[in-house]
């Protein structure tokens, strides 16, 4: 037994999230369809970021063709954004071949999939002691992640499967939709990030379990990144990369080749860690790395449709 006190839980104050006022809801989300932007390419400057830009999607183009990995990292914000129709639709397209994600993924897109919105007013919420503090994302989530530990599946399969199979708003779910396609999710729990570890029904056993299979099954999808594969980090700005490195290495460790790939960052800021743990380290064996700064809202519709169409 510990000689430190641990906060008492059973005096948390929770609430229901069907009450909690939530900053973002299904009718805002992206649209999925046909957009053609290819006069747009044809405007634009053979240089630059434009270049650049147009070197990916030929990168990404090239590594379907071939039957490479294209592997997306995700940070929360996208997925608040209700950009998870086009990433679905990416999917649907054969342009990804596994998804990477932090927590917070996990927890917005789970709300989604339940209960059509997400996003809480933090400042509002963090005054009162009342932020994250909603019943049914923190007990249905970390009830999957129990059964799952006990069922050897990874938090990203697990949840996808529970959401494919129970959520009403399912068809705007990126795990469900990744499930339903059987393209991995996995999720790289930080523990004391999220905010369904602040309650009562929050399994250290169970988050570290299904997390650390969820490193494991990352670390085998990295393994079809060699020569011309894709790794593209859409917004996570520390967990991300630094997994990025330790998937990268230890299949590298395992007797793996994994060289001549791509990488590429978009963010709304330049951050050290993905300039140096996506951009510049991973392909420094060969291969390239851009750097695109932008609002997710912006950019990656820009490049989503770009792409497919």
């Amino acid at each position: 037994m510990s000689r430190y006190t641990r906060i008492d839980l059973s005096r948390a104050r929770r609430y229901s999230l069907e009450d909690r006022a939530s900053k973002v809801n299904t009718g805002q989300f992206a649209k999925p369809g046909k957009v053609s932007l290819n006069t747009f390419w044809d405007c634009c400057p053979d240089l630059l970021q434009a270049k650049r830009m147009k070197e990916l999607i030929s990168a990404c183009r090239i590594a379907k063709e071939k039957g490479k990995a294209i592997i997306i990292g995700l940070g929360g914000h996208v997925i608040k954004l209700g950009l998870a129709p086009l990433l679905v639709e990416m999917m649907e397209a054969g342009y990804v071949t596994c998804f990477c994600a932090n927590g917070s993924v996990a927890i917005h897109d789970y709300e989604i999939g339940r209960s059509g919105c997400t996003s809480e007013d933090v400042s509002r919420a963090l005054a009162d002691g009342s932020f994250g503090m909603a019943a049914e994302t923190a007990d249905g989530i970390n009830a999957v992640l129990v059964s799952a530990a006990e069922e050897g599946l990874g938090a990203g399969e697990a949840l996808g499967m529970d959401l494919w199979e129970h959520a009403p708003h399912r068809k705007l779910s990126l795990m469900a939709n990744a499930w339903r396609l059987g393209i991995p999710v996995t999720v790289h729990i930080a523990i004391g990030t999220d905010i369904i570890h602040q309650h009562p029904s929050a399994n250290g056993a169970a988050l570290g379990k299904t997390s650390l299979d969820d490193f494991f099954i990352l670390t085998e999808q990295m393994t079809g990144l060699n020569d011309g594969g894709v790794f593209i980090n859409f917004g996570s700005a520390v967990v991300i990369p630094e997994v990025l490195v330790k998937a990268l290495n230890l299949a590298r460790n395992t007797g793996h080749e994994v060289r001549d790939f791509t990488t590429a960052v978009f963010d709304m800021n330049s951050h050290y860690r993905p300039w140096e743990n996506i951009v510049r380290r991973p392909v420094e064996t060969g291969g390239k790395g851009y750097y695109f700064i932008g609002h997710h809202e912006l950019m990656i519709p820009l490049f989503v449709k770009s792409l497919l169409y």
